[in-house]
């Protein structure tokens, strides 16, 4: 039970009622892809590996046990793999911001963590890259 405070009693109009979400995530989705800067980045495939994390307002009618009822991670997922093979990137930014955007493109997911690591770019590091946060405006 919410406690009463200055700001609910003196305003109570003002009061929302919190938003339910859950979270659906994809871990370790690994791409052969071309990215990067250097020269033999632009013809030769590297793995890059992809952790999602996406904010998802909840249904507002019941699940039904029903998969078109839920944020598909399979469709996102196949999205993305589509994305990172379909052209070359320069930038894991630029790939974190691509696969966002894919994310966001579902009106359910109302913010998105998307993790991009490069996995045999640097020597003696398990992976590089960035990661990113994203959500509606």
């Amino acid at each position: 039970m919410n406690k009463p405070t200055v700001a609910n009693v003196l305003f109570p109009e003002k009061m929302t009622r919190p938003t339910s979400t859950h979270q659906v995530f994809i871990t370790d989705l690994m791409v052969d892809m071309l990215i990067g800067v250097y020269t033999h980045e632009k013809s030769t495939p590297q793995p890059v590996r992809f952790n999602i994390e996406m904010t998802v307002l909840d249904a507002p009618a019941p699940l039904a046990d029903n998969y078109k009822n839920v944020v598909c991670y399979e469709t996102i997922a196949n999205h993305i793999m589509d994305m990172a093979k379909s052209e070359h990137v320069n930038l894991v930014e630029t790939l974190a911001e691509k696969a966002a955007a894919i994310c966001l493109n579902n009106e359910r997911v109302s913010l998105v963590k998307v993790k991009v690591e490069k996995l045999n770019a640097i020597k003696n590091t398990t992976s590089v890259g960035v990661e990113i946060i994203r959500g509606r405006s």
